[in-house]
């Protein structure tokens, strides 16, 4: 079968691989559907190895060259004797974290995304999304309803960075919510703010053709550009007794962001960080203690939320298919889906691959 495997930062290559063999007793066969790119996709492209392992990873045993993709759905082909909540037939959406169930603190607990050892399908495991099929755990797979589309179930799992965000802010009914990055994360992460009762939304991002976007896919948003607007300022003017945004969430993972969203959050708000950064970033700490605001890192999601999140883009409470702006087939994933992504003057947002045109 063909996939499109990471070798190393600049080396994409559409390569035939063996497709994947009788499942294990817990395990699945998914006939993939379409995959998204993501940022995290584009960092390994671009700089990486950053998340797929050069030497056997510790728990899977998974190593470069990798099956990329961990945006993604498909239709079950075969399960092993011991999986009970999906059969050959099924359409699903992979939840793609991998983890150890037992002898981990986190994963014991229920905080599977928090496991020492985590690592993602299309990151570190030896299937990925990128391939016209893939073999994952049964924990891995979660039915969706009959009513979303195979497109929808690939973005599930950017839908759910982007709830978590907002869950791990408190954003509630009424709230004020400013967002920085207006990429695919940042975008979602309006429609979670939305979707959660927010009502007065702003965004941020010094690249105007994504401004726009944003201001397409949710409607009555302000976008501001930290390039000729003074984000705090204008949110200020903007919220009630001119005192800033309830919550701040930080979509970008740069430094200039994190520093708006403090300046622009009102005293006893809530910052939450969702962006990697790529390095040490400086805050203004007594700014921080002064405004007596939350701080809050967001990494991943609960592996609960997948029923939850396919509800939100099912009802179009967050209408997810609205960040896709290209869908390509795995031939053309490299030229005209992660080149276009890598372009800083580009006009794509969120890109498809169809792997129903991979054979």
């Amino acid at each position: 079968m063909k996939a499109l495997r990471f070798h190393a930062a600049g080396d994409l290559r559409i390569e035939d691989v063996a497709e994947p063999g009788e499942p294990g007793p817990d395990q699945v066969v998914v006939s993939n559907r379409f995959a998204g790119i993501c940022g995290t996709d584009l960092h390994e492209y671009a700089y990486g190895p950053v998340f797929v392992p050069t030497e056997p990873h510790p728990f899977t045993g998974a190593r470069a060259p990798q099956i990329l993709g961990h945006e993604f759905g498909g239709v079950v082909t075969a399960v092993g004797r011991d999986v009970t909540h999906t059969k050959p037939g099924d359409r699903v959406s992979i939840q793609p974290l991998v983890m150890p169930r037992v002898g981990d603190y986190y994963a014991e607990r229920g905080l599977f995304h928090l496991s020492s050892q985590l690592t993602l399908v299309g990151l570190g495991w030896q299937s990925g999304g990128m391939a016209e099929a893939a073999l994952v755990n049964d924990y891995n797979v979660q039915v969706v309803p009959e009513a979303l589309t195979d497109r929808q179930a690939a973005l599930i799992e950017p839908t759910a960075v982007a709830v978590y965000s907002c869950d791990r802010g408190g954003v509630s009914a009424g709230n004020s919510v400013l967002v920085t990055g207006a990429g695919p994360i940042g975008i979602l992460a309006l429609m979670a703010a939305r979707a959660a009762g927010a009502t007065q939304l702003f965004i941020s991002d010094v690249n105007a053709t994504r401004l726009k976007l944003a201001e397409q896919a949710v409607p009555g948003v302000v976008p501001l550009n930290p390039m000729q607007d003074n984000v705090g300022d204008v949110v200020r003017d903007a919220t009630e007794g001119h005192v800033g945004c309830d919550v701040a969430i930080e979509c970008a993972g740069n430094e200039h962001a994190l520093k708006a969203g403090l300046d622009a959050v009102r005293k006893q708000g809530v910052i939450v960080q969702t962006g990697l950064h790529p390095g040490e970033n400086p805050l203004n700490w007594f700014d921080v203690t002064f405004k007596d605001v939350d701080v809050r890192g967001s990494w991943a999601y609960p592996t609960h939320y997948w029923p939850r999140v396919a509800r939100l883009i099912e009802s179009s409470r967050i209408p997810a298919e609205n960040i896709v702006t290209r869908t390509v087939t795995l031939d053309d994933a490299v030229s005209r889906g992660f080149d276009a992504l890598m372009d800083p003057a580009g006009d794509q947002l969120k890109i498809l691959i169809d792997l129903r045109d991979a054979a």
